[in-house]
């Protein structure tokens, strides 16, 4: 009887001491938290960008149907279907939106985007906030994001790393909520 009460007495003890933990031999878990740090270029001169395709082809039309003057510092331009465009020989020429171009009225496929209290009106890439009963160009803010890049971006490198431009603004990939979406990070300044 000694014999089986010592042998229970040593497993309890065995039992015990595996139970409880001992601080000279518990391992702590660290969390890891792996960040991928990129540089984010804000404004940039259009010298340090490089185009994955060096030479854009240019395409004149020409006739631009059911458009609608653009004033700009003394200039006209053209805006129709969502495009707008600059006279030249007689032909029409398909040309990035220059800030402060006005229209009257968006067209019906455009997006709202909202960013630090600012109401943008994204059309095929393009950002618009309402002005004096109607729609002026601006740049948007560094951060706002778009689920989806317009048609026509191309990618650029900078500094060795890769975004995607279009209209001189600057996008990088990200993840939001598990979906793909682009982060404005920066404006190319045309020199």
């Amino acid at each position: 009887m000694k014999t089986n009460t010592k042998t229970y007495v040593i497993l309890g003890l065995f039992l015990i001491a595996f139970a409880l933990p001992s601080t000279a031999q518990t391992r702590k878990k660290t969390a890891t938290k792996t960040t991928t740090v990129t540089k984010t270029p804000g404004r940039v001169s259009s010298k340090k960008v490089q185009y994955k395709t060096p030479k854009k082809k240019v395409v004149a039309v020409r006739t631009v149907p059911n458009k609608t003057v653009v004033k700009h510092n003394g200039q006209s331009y053209y805006y129709s279907n969502n495009k707008y465009y600059t006279a030249s020989r007689g032909r029409y020429i398909a040309i990035a939106p220059k800030i402060g171009f006005r229209i009257n009225s968006l067209p019906p496929n455009y997006a709202r985007v909202r960013f630090n209290n600012h109401l943008y009106f994204n059309v095929g890439g393009t950002f618009y906030v309402e002005a004096n009963s109607g729609y002026e160009v601006v740049d948007p803010e560094i951060g706002t994001v778009v689920s989806e890049l317009p048609d026509g971006y191309e990618k650029v490198t900078i500094d060795g790393f890769t975004y995607y431009e279009y209209s001189n603004i600057l996008y990088e990939k990200i993840q939001v909520n598990g979906s793909r979406a682009y982060e404005v990070v920066g404006i190319i300044d045309m020199e």
